[in-house]
């Protein structure tokens, strides 16, 4: 049997971490302060011993020395904090605070010993004790930080455990290093960075390769996983990051947020995913608080569907600002409760948050809630937003969406706010299918009611999808992976611009303050995301590989299955107009046609019959006549004969691009 001491040290490491662990925090502060007068009295005989070449304890002298020393070095080492400090993590700040400390309690010994002298005490034990003691101190907790260190550092043992690589030889990458453990599952072996100085040095006793050797790195070490620890690198720096870990089939963890981290909410080894938002390359641009000011602070706020995606984001933000009263409304008791318990821990305790259950559609319950809440600004994010199921419920979703909008709006212009908000989307543009076509109808209800709105200022932003919105494709391919796939895809080239709910958030609320009324509002999205590589993205990010049929290999794929109806490949922001630049670098401003309401109305008296009659043919009919280049998708792509817009009578205008509005 041979002797391994790596083995050895090991099991001395369990030991003492499994015995240390298991103590109460005091019991270890009292056995760290017994160590430490053990190694006070050690300190005094060796001192004695180099001093006389012999050790009598039973000498009254050397009795006075060790008497001497516990009096002035334990208390002082207990009044620094070191007893505090988690010996795992002790570092050099520690060993110096030790170091002092024992200078300074050595002052009263080097006074009562070298100056004025005790007999039978040599003097030079004054200054050789205090020398040996500093010595021991630091030893002892380098050597039990050593002996805890092998139970949780992967270099110790590494089977079983995944080969990964740091990226960033920072200050935050050391952290990362020093903070996991064993049960992380990771066996670190070197740091990627990009920074020539430290290219080739070693960090933390591991060495730093350039980014260039990564590809080699991963075929002589199998190394499977990459842990980014960039917290400063900008967005499009981290996308490209990404990518470039993607390409090589590695796994990519990265650190949390800097702001959660200073916030003190996680800690740098709380690894997590890679988010798709991450990956879209967008610099956040913080919100303006001076666009907020005149819309939000000491006003009180009406907010419907409240409870949803967007509603719920527009809340939590409006609480940064100085609102002294927020509504919610929301048709969803749960969605409601829930945004509403949220709030209650947020808020500040001068401000009130008040939820009343109902839907827009519902006049009368409306006309109370203005009656009673008075609301200056409103933000209209009630709405039916998902694409498949409004085409099966044509009625009801098109009586949410355009009546809701115009019940809400009208009570606001009747109840004296000043601002309206409408959250509108891309899907309004050249519309495909019944949900674009309702948010289009609901754009030209609040412009034609700007004209007579007086005081109250109508405004409507519109932009393309969410990432982690309840309607947003993300949770769907989310749960898709959980269930081993496949991943449906509705078509190969689809694609779809993409934006954060909070970004979107903040950009609706300070759009609202440009107003001047019956403004379009266009947020920047980017550039548009093809829908299967989000797919790919999504597989790739969570560890997984991407099915190839031809070769079959692979562990989730990738399945086309044709354009659901209504459903488009590509989404616009414009329809005839040009954006315009505002003041903010995201917001533009869109001049459109629009049908004034004396020409609207009749159109939308005939669609509310259709709708009471529960007639889907007579509303889609309606929605051709007022809706810009409305043209119904259905399963195959193809518009079905009965809704094809026939030859429409004088008193209507066509422009090239579709129907712009009633003559």
């Amino acid at each position: 049997m041979t002797f391994d001491p790596r083995e050895k040290v090991l099991a001395v490491g369990e030991a003492l971490s499994s015995r240390l662990i298991a103590k109460h925090p005091r019991q270890k502060k009292l056995l760290a302060f017994g160590l430490d007068a053990f190694l006070v009295v050690v300190s005094m005989a060796l001192a004695w011993w180099l001093r006389t070449d012999e050790i009598d304890v039973t000498l009254a002298a050397f009795q006075l020395l060790t008497l001497l020393a516990v009096l002035t070095v334990l208390p002082l080492l207990v009044i620094s904090g070191l007893y505090r400090t988690v010996v795992r993590y002790a570092g050099a700040h520690e060993y110096l605070k030790i170091g002092r400390t024992v200078a300074l309690s050595s002052l009263p010994m080097i006074l009562v010993i070298s100056v004025a002298g005790i007999t039978g005490i040599p003097r030079a034990t004054g200054i050789i004790g205090p020398l040996i003691l500093a010595a021991l101190l630091i030893c002892s907790r380098a050597t039990v930080q050593f002996l805890l260190g092998t139970v949780s550092n992967p270099r110790f043992e590494s089977e079983g455990m995944a080969k990964a690589l740091i990226y960033g030889a920072g200050a935050t990458g050391v952290q990362l290093l020093t903070g996991l453990g064993r049960k992380s599952g990771y066996d670190v072996i070197g740091f990627i960075d990009d920074d020539a100085n430290l290219v080739g040095r070693r960090v933390s006793g591991l060495p730093v390769f350039k980014t260039a050797r990564l590809a080699r790195l991963c075929r002589e070490h199998d190394i499977s996983i990459v842990l980014l620890a960039l917290p400063g690198v900008s967005n499009e720096r981290r996308a490209a990051i990404v990518a470039m870990l993607k390409e090589q089939g590695l796994i990519v963890r990265t650190i949390p947020l800097m702001s959660d981290l200073v916030s003190g909410r996680v800690a740098v080894t709380d690894l997590r995913e890679v988010s798709i938002g991450e990956l879209l390359g967008r610099e956040p641009v913080h919100p303006d608080p001076a666009l907020l000011r005149g819309t939000v602070d000491g006003k009180t706020l009406l907010v419907t569907g409240a409870g949803g995606s967007i509603g719920s984001e527009l809340c939590r933000q409006l609480l940064a600002g100085q609102p002294r009263t927020l509504v919610i409304v929301d048709h969803s008791e749960f969605a409601l409760y829930s945004i509403k318990e949220e709030l209650s821990r947020l808020a500040p305790a001068a401000l009130e948050v008040i939820a009343f259950l109902g839907s827009v559609t519902d006049s009368s319950r409306m006309r109370q809630i203005f009656s009673d809440c008075r609301p200056d600004t409103v933000y209209h994010a009630a709405a039916y937003k998902h694409v498949p199921l409004v085409e099966d419920n044509i009625c009801e979703a098109v009586r949410n969406n355009v009546f809701g909008t115009l019940v809400v709006s009208r009570l606001a212009i009747e109840f004296g706010a000043s601002n309206f908000v409408l959250v509108s989307t891309d899907k309004a543009v050249r519309p495909t299918s019944v949900m674009g076509a309702s948010k289009r109808l609901a754009e030209l209800v609040l412009q034609a009611l700007s004209e007579a709105s007086g005081a109250c200022r109508m405004s409507m932003v519109r932009f393309g999808n969410v990432l982690g919105s309840s309607g947003s494709v993300i949770p769907l391919f989310q749960r898709q992976i959980r269930a081993g796939g496949p991943l449906t895809v509705t078509h190969e080239e689809m694609t779809r611009y993409f934006m954060t709910v909070p970004e979107a958030a903040q950009l609706i609320l300070q759009s609202g303050t440009m107003a001047d009324g019956g403004d379009v509002f266009l947020l920047d999205m980017g550039e548009p995301m093809r829908i299967m590589d989000l797919a790919r993205s999504m597989i790739e990010l969570s560890g997984l590989r991407v099915y190839d049929e031809a070769t079959q290999e692979g562990d989730i794929a990738i399945e086309v299955t044709g354009l659901r109806p209504g459903e488009k490949l590509y989404e616009e922001l414009l329809i005839d107009a040009e954006a315009v630049a505002t003041s903010h670098p995201r917001i533009f401003r869109a001049q459109e046609c629009f049908v004034p309401w004396h020409n609207l109305e009749p159109v939308l008296t005939k669609l509310h019959a259709a709708i009471s009659g529960d007639d889907d043919v007579a509303v889609l009919r309606c929605l051709e006549k007022s809706v810009t280049g409305f043209r119904r998708k259905t399963h195959d792509g193809v518009p079905p004969d009965t809704i094809v817009s026939p030859a429409l009578s004088a008193g209507y205008t066509w422009y090239q691009d579709g129907l712009v509005g009633l003559a």
